[in-house]
């Protein structure tokens, strides 16, 4: 099996999310995303102690980490053999993901070519198992 050029360990600096203001009070609010406060007398925009946290640059990921999955590989979404090609010298650093609308045949044609050219294949299962007793 293939192994990343270099396995970095992740540091994540917060891995809660950012929830939104006042989103415990209000069920309208309660699954929405993160939402910057703006009221004038806001406390949660003027910092004050206790308050939920800001979301704010600083807490953004090293570069060098982004978009790393846990194995150590960056993603890259393949349709078909020919776009499989463009990994030959790149396969210590980026892992194929088939795209979710390929069939079966066509994923059983780029699962073949990667073990042959010794591209990781992320979801190199999917679709491929069938329920047999029917």
């Amino acid at each position: 099996m293939v192994q990343p050029l270099v396995k970095h360990n992740i540091v994540k600096k917060r891995k809660k999310k950012f929830i939104r203001h006042q989103s415990d009070q209000f069920m309208r609010i309660a699954r929405s995303s993160w939402r910057r406060p703006k009221g004038i007398d806001s406390r949660v925009r003027r910092r004050f102690k206790g308050q939920i946290k800001l979301a704010n640059i600083g807490y953004g990921t090293n570069k060098k980490y982004r978009h790393v999955l846990p194995c150590g590989f960056l993603k890259f979404r393949v349709s078909n053999v020919k776009e499989l090609e463009v990994l030959l010298m790149h396969n210590r650093t980026y892992a194929a993901e088939i795209a979710h609308n390929i069939s079966k045949q066509k994923r059983r044609d780029i699962l073949l070519r990667a073990a042959q050219l010794n591209i990781k294949v992320i979801n190199a299962k999917a679709k491929i198992t069938t329920e047999e007793n029917e």
